[in-house]
């Protein structure tokens, strides 16, 4: 249909009140299961939406929203932070009110985050689930208490966890195997390092570049997996290490945002110039090592559109009361030398417009947004 499908439209087509639809489409008292049924069925069938800003402005009613995430040692989840934050304002006009918890370390102070999310009174918690085994107990709590909760960055099956949002991480670590690959003319040793091997996002971004490897250029052979645990220092000293144990190392795939340590230690042990290094995120201090050209390309995560659609997602689900399960994967972006100048100047401009309140989630932004079950 052309135009917005209302509660006038409704009623007209079932023979009954304007009030009747209103209450049968929020559970009122009063009215009969079988027209209730054909309330909600009448609705889907003619793609009803209620307006969400007008229901929440009337009621003056502010929604509760925990956001538990790493605190970080770059932009990234800072980034994830504000696209959140950008879309509860957008959407909720300001009667979203988020709290932000973080935790230091992978798993550290996560459960105890989720447990005060859970005692606040939130309507709805956006999670990093670092660790899923970990976190089972608490999202089973909190689906029984009918506490949607959206995972970003990485998935925590089986927990019960609503949505997922997230970048593609079987297409990054593909992209990185096939690229290192081609540039070394599938000879030479690989290592990876990640933060740990219990997170999800980064055990499929290894697993993927293995298999790339393995189908294209079985001639290069992956010496190590390094978990750094999100800490820089063990990050440099666990490189440091393997730098000087394989001198002859070809490459490093750095799955996570911590790209520096790995970067210093390689400078330090006198493999920089010749070791080929695809990082992943994008920040003032990579940057410079892009256009130096130590680092070959980064694979951008897209950390502000993981957040405002996590956002999205989880608000929508709360004013409209019903939504399946599902996946939304981003497709990455590769910067190399040769279009960072032109992916920053995108950037700075994106974040300009987004303070003036100009821009919106369009198709043009979710280029690669796909969302299954």
């Amino acid at each position: 249909m052309d135009r917005k499908v209302t509660l006038l439209d409704l009623a007209a087509a079932l023979g009954v009140s304007t009030g009747t639809v209103h209450r049968a489409l929020h559970n009122h008292a009063g009215v009969n299961a079988l027209t209730k049924t054909r309330v909600v069925q009448m609705a889907k069938s003619m793609g009803y939406r209620p307006n969400l800003a007008a229901r929440y402005l009337s009621s003056r009613k502010q929604i509760l929203i925990s956001v538990n995430t790493l605190r970080g040692t770059t932009s990234f989840w800072d980034d994830v932070r504000a696209g959140i934050q950008s879309e509860a304002q957008s959407l909720t006009m300001g009667l979203a009110q988020i709290e932000f918890r973080t935790y230091p370390q992978l798993g550290e102070g996560e459960q105890e985050a989720f447990e005060e999310a859970l005692n606040s009174g939130a309507k709805g918690i956006i999670i990093f689930p670092s660790r899923p085994q970990q976190m089972h107990k608490w999202m089973r709590r909190a689906m029984r208490a009918h506490i949607p909760v959206i995972c970003v960055a990485t998935d925590a099956p089986g927990t019960g966890r609503l949505a997922v949002v997230s970048i593609d991480t079987k297409v990054s670590g593909s992209l990185a195997g096939d690229l290192l690959g081609r540039l070394l003319q599938g000879k030479g040793k690989v290592a990876v390092t990640l933060s740990d091997l219990d997170v999800n996002e980064h055990a499929e971004k290894c697993q993927a570049f293995q298999e790339t490897l393995k189908r294209y250029h079985p001639g290069m052979k992956l010496v190590e997996t390094i978990e750094e645990h999100d800490i820089e220092a063990e990050a440099y000293d666990k490189c440091r290490r393997l730098f000087l144990a394989h001198p002859d190392l070809a490459a490093v795939y750095v799955t996570t945002e911590a790209s520096i340590p790995v970067i210093q230690a390689a400078q330090d042990t006198g493999i920089l110039p010749r070791l080929a290094i695809v990082a992943t995120d994008i920040f003032p201090a990579l940057v410079e090592h892009i256009r130096a050209g130590s680092v070959l390309a980064t694979i951008y995560q897209r950390p502000y559109t993981q957040g405002r659609i996590a956002f999205r997602v989880l608000y929508e689900f709360l004013v409209e009361g019903s939504c399946p399960a599902y996946q939304v994967t981003l497709a990455p972006h590769l910067v190399m030398r040769g279009n960072l100048d032109f992916f920053l100047q995108r950037q700075s401009l994106e974040s300009r417009t987004d303070k003036e309140g100009r821009l919106s989630i369009d198709a043009a932004e979710l280029e690669g947004y796909s969302v299954g079950q």
